[in-house]
Order: structure tokens, then sequence, then C-alpha cells
């Protein structure tokens, strides 16, 4: 049975990247998604084993990706869910493990690197 992976940030760059990654060298199913609305509307319509999300979705200090653990948390709980920012503070650091973040990672971080976390953390949920 393929995983489920949502992926969910603003750079059609990243997106690309994580799906083609995702897709042929792990086997997961991948949908993607530029802006929370599209998250919400995909969780809510779907199920997912992953969940990626980046932090910041509407530009440089915005907080779009902590919004979204709540959503999926209550929609999606068995969810994993990897929360990527490259503004990391302790403080959000705090906050998405208080909302349901498996992990916070800071980019950029090679797509080997998140692929090995999200495979310790199917490991852990076993």
């Amino acid at each position: 049975m393929n995983k489920r992976l949502l992926i969910i940030d603003d750079e059609e760059t990243i997106l690309f990247a994580f799906q083609k990654y995702f897709h042929h060298r792990h086997g997961y199913s991948v949908q993607c998604a530029r802006e929370l609305e599209e998250a919400e509307a995909l969780v809510v319509c779907g199920s997912f084993d992953l969940v990626i999300v980046d932090l910041s979705l509407s530009g440089k200090g915005s907080y779009e990706g902590l919004e979204f653990l709540r959503f999926v948390r209550q929609h999606s709980p068995e969810a994993r869910v990897i929360l990527l920012t490259a503004f990391a503070t302790p403080a959000i650091e705090n906050e998405a493990k208080r909302r349901g973040a498996h992990a916070l990672l800071k980019k950029p971080r090679p797509l080997a690197e998140i692929a090995r976390i999200a495979d310790e953390l199917f490991r852990g949920a076993a």
C-alpha cells in the first residue's frame, strides 16, 4: 500500500522537487497545495499518512503552517506532520510541537534527510 503524502508550500519548485522525489524514490502517492485553503480542502476530502507543510505560505513572516497544524490534527489525527521553515526560533518550535507537529526542520534540508525523518516517524508510530 502506498503512503499518502500532502505537501504544502507556496514555492512551485519545492512542490515539484518533493513530489518527484517522494513519488519516484519512495513510492508515495503525492498531492500538493500552494495555499492554506487548498490544503484544508484536500485534508477534508481525503486522508494522508504524512503532511509536510511550510511555516510561511504567503511571504516572509507569515505563520499559516502553524494554523494548518491545528486543522490537520482535528481532521486527520493519524497523519504524521513535518513543519519546514527557514525562520525557526525556539518559540516557533515550541508552538509547532504544542499544535501537533512531529518534527520541525529548518530549510534548506536535503530531500533524503527529510525522507529518512519521515521513515523514522512511521517506525515510531508502529
